[in-house]
């Protein structure tokens, strides 16, 4: 009988001697997802592996934590080659992963998922004040604010990828593997995670965090490397590269700009998207007008309320009172079927959950909002479907070959080129776009800078949510900044400055310049307490 002996929050650390891929290489079909990639992890680093998506850097990160085995090539570990053919062997290595898809037990309590497989145990019960007191261990170090015995079920989004990193942490790991770990938390949070990777370095263990955001890598980092279509293109000392020459490596060639050329809305167009007083959960009196051919920005901190007013424009959310217009019309009743028939269209934040349909061909996902322009008497009529779709497609760059595999086959950013290809589909007069770069790479996010730019110049009008300033600086011509379900400030032209969206915010420039302080401290701002309190129940 074997027992694999998992090490716990109590557990010594090993002696890691630092890992190496040497000619690494994977194919998937006909994909070749690496192609002979050699580097070196060291010890007691953070290491970073960058690249578009399909460059091959999360193949590159599950091979080394043992979730996928190379087809060629080897993985060693202080100089002796290892054999990991599944999580719990890398594990047996002291080797640990943190992947982007969320992975816990949503009926157990946050503790529970933490110490998972490796719970103290006598008699073959659990020790539950042994339990508890690792708990609160882990939770002390790591500077998370959870409660243990809430259910994970109930956790926001962010708040589940930081159970998932606390049971990382939880295993005294020499390599911990991190992939994407901070798209799904807030800037604050972000931080604190930050904090808290430092923070086990200087313990000794060593991180590998596989990203798509360069600040957080210029930021974090001792060491990046770059990989370009499953090729090693270079790795060096992150204080060496800027995002510049970080983004030059990842796509071969210089990018001029990221940012199409603003140009200024006409100030005469008709409102082709308009709310009066509108109040729904999260949401208290807020009036919006978004003019043909305008890119209008909606900034504001997490639970801020634009998320809640974008969900209640499009009708997702129960209006309480206020009134909505779509190309001038009254809409009476909101609901997403109105606002689609009135020429209101939306690109949701979470395109797995709110999206797309991941197992149904791209075709299907694509014309599933327009299916009556394509049907007689209720039947589909496939020649005209695949007729529309393939121009729709055709100009996102989609060849015809793959409009028949499944959604889920796409990379993170050609999925998101499938929801506009839906909002295409409809020619709207307005386009509710919320997050609409989140989870891609720095190529995918110009071309979708594009397409939004691209529908602006056709006279559609664009409500742009991003938590993501220089997104929200760099496209729109006004930005409307909300705050505790409000709008605090509207910024025109030159006013539109990362410190202005933050001082508006913060609702008071005396919070905004306390922001360097609270970030450096990992705790959260004032401002931010309900909010986060709120977001949690």
């Amino acid at each position: 009988m074997r027992i694999d002996v998992v090490e716990t929050a109590e557990a010594p650390r090993r002696s890691f001697a630092g890992l190496e891929v040497i000619g690494i290489s994977k194919t998937f079909g006909a994909v070749r997802a690496l192609n002979d990639v050699t580097l070196r992890i060291e010890p007691g680093t953070v290491h970073a592996l960058v690249g578009e998506n399909g460059a091959g850097k999360s193949t590159l990160g599950k091979i080394i934590a043992g979730v996928i085995q190379p087809d060629q090539g080897q993985v060693a570990i202080g100089g002796r080659t290892v054999s990991m053919r599944s999580p719990r062997d890398a594990l047996v290595h002291g080797i640990a992963t943190i992947e982007q898809e969320i992975s816990l037990v949503p009926g157990l309590a946050v503790q529970d998922n933490v110490f998972l497989g490796a719970e103290p145990h006598a008699c073959g019960l659990v020790r539950r004040r042994e339990l508890r007191r690792r708990w609160q261990m882990i939770s002390d170090e790591s500077g998370f604010r959870l409660d243990g015995f809430q259910q994970v079920s109930s956790l926001r989004l962010g708040e589940q990828q930081q159970v998932e990193i606390l049971r990382a942490l939880s295993r005294r790991a020499d390599l911990i593997v991190m992939d994407e770990p901070t798209a799904a938390l807030t800037e604050q949070e972000a931080h604190v995670l930050h904090r808290t990777i430092r923070s086990v370095v200087a313990r000794g263990a060593t991180v590998l965090i596989v990203t798509h955001f360069l600040k957080e890598v210029l930021a974090l980092a001792d060491t990046v490397t770059v990989l370009r279509d499953g090729k090693h293109v270079r790795t060096g000392p992150a204080s060496a590269e800027t995002e510049a020459s970080l983004i030059q490596a990842m796509l071969g060639r210089d990018l001029s700009t990221v940012f199409p050329e603003k140009r200024p809305a006409p100030a005469t167009a008709p409102v082709v998207l308009g709310g009066e007083n509108i109040v729904a959960p999260g949401v208290r009196g807020v009036s919006v007008e978004v003019r043909a051919g305008e890119i209008l920005g909606l900034a504001g901190l997490e639970g801020s309320g634009r998320a809640e007013l974008a969900r209640a424009l499009f009708g997702q959310l129960k209006m309480s009172s206020g009134k909505l217009f779509i190309g001038g019309e009254p809409v009476r009743r909101p609901s997403p079927r109105r606002a689609l028939a009135h020429g209101l269209s939306m690109v949701p934040a979470s395109r797995r959950d709110d999206g797309l349909f991941l197992t149904r061909p791209i075709v299907e996902n694509v014309s599933i909002s327009s299916l009556a322009d394509v049907s007689r008497l209720g039947v589909v009529r496939r020649r005209a479907e695949t007729q529309r779709i393939a121009e729709v497609l055709s100009t996102l760059d989609v060849p015809p070959d793959r409009q028949r595999r499944p959604v889920s086959t796409l990379s993170g950013g050609n999925q998101q080129k499938v929801l506009f290809a839906r909002a295409f589909m409809r020619r709207p007069l307005a386009l509710i776009a919320n997050e609409p770069t989140r989870g891609v790479d720095i190529g995918a996010k110009t071309a979708i800078y594009g397409l939004l730019h691209g529908l602006a110049e056709q006279g559609v009008g664009i409500l742009l949510i991003s938590s993501e300033r220089e997104e929200l600086i760099g496209l729109s011509h006004r930005v409307l900044v909300m705050c505790r379900g409000e709008v605090s400030a509207e910024l025109v032209g030159d006013e539109i400055r990362e410190d202005r969206i933050l001082t508006a915010a913060l609702t008071n420039t005396q919070e905004a310049e306390s922001d360097s302080a609270w970030r450096g401290a990992g705790q959260p701002h004032p401002s931010l307490r309900n909010t986060i309190r709120r977001d949690g129940e």
